[in-house]
């Protein structure tokens, strides 16, 4: 089965905000923004927006097709809704696993409410074995199954309190971490129009995602030591040759 690691950025989604607040158009996103985020606080004593009101900017994808074989890395970006119709896609023609970090209780969730909001078709995703039987006892939206793996979710034994990020977990294994920012500047990144900045940002996250996974498979014995020390080789050479200085620089500080 191929493997497709994934992450997520997102900004505040201002025009939900103005909708679900009754706001008019003339009162700035960051006025906007603000005043959720003030909702928020008042709730949970946290400034963070739930789900439902984040709006993705991008999405980036490491795919595995074959053990063997070098890894892709790419980024989609742009409008949201091609965004996702893009992401659905390529699950739809290959059914990958995919694999990520906190996936089951961020991005996918936000995946799921922006899908629902521009009406994006999807049925190999949400296939449960109606059609399919083979997506029975693994499909990608049971948390207990594999075809996604959040390896948060299955190191802590589900259990949120033994939750780690991805930077510690990424750090203690030799893998680089987060390099150039951190997912708190990416509104003021966006707000600035940096979506470049923003899209390898992402392209690090999942970078450092993937090497916790073939760290995984091989505490699991899915792979061995040698395996392992090989695609972490041909990643590194296939960032070397990349002629981007983010995938340079994580290179150069991977210590796998």
């Amino acid at each position: 089965m191929k493997v497709l690691v994934y992450d997520i950025e997102t900004v505040p989604d201002t025009q939900s905000g103005r909708r679900l607040l009754g706001l008019g158009d003339d009162l700035p996103d960051a006025d906007i923004v603000r005043a959720l985020e003030q909702i928020q606080f008042q709730k949970n004593g946290r400034t963070f927006l739930p789900h439902h009101l984040h709006r993705i900017v991008s999405i980036s994808l490491l795919l595995e097709s074959a053990a063997e074989e070098e890894p892709t890395l790419w980024s989609l970006d742009g409008d949201e809704t091609e965004i996702l119709e893009r992401f659905f896609t390529g699950i739809d023609q290959y059914a990958p696993q995919l694999v990520s970090w906190n996936g089951a209780h961020f991005d996918l969730p936000v995946i799921h409410y922006r899908s629902l909001l521009h009406g994006i078709v999807a049925p190999r995703y949400w296939e449960t074995g109606d059609e399919d039987r083979e997506f029975r006892y693994n499909n990608y939206l049971n948390r207990y199954h594999w075809r996604h793996l959040d390896l948060m979710d299955v190191l802590s034994l589900y259990d949120f309190h033994a939750a780690a990020s991805l930077d510690n977990i990424s750090k203690l294994i030799g893998a680089p971490g987060k390099q150039g920012m951190d997912g708190g500047q990416v509104w003021e990144a966006f707000q600035a129009g940096e979506r470049e900045r923003i899209s390898n940002y992402c392209e690090t996250d999942v970078l450092n995602t993937y090497l916790v996974f073939l760290r995984f498979e091989l505490m699991r014995g899915r792979i061995g030591r040698a395996a392992c020390d090989d695609r972490c080789r041909r990643l590194r050479e296939m960032l070397e040759a990349s002629g981007k200085p983010h995938l340079e620089e994580f290179a150069a500080s991977m210590q796998q």
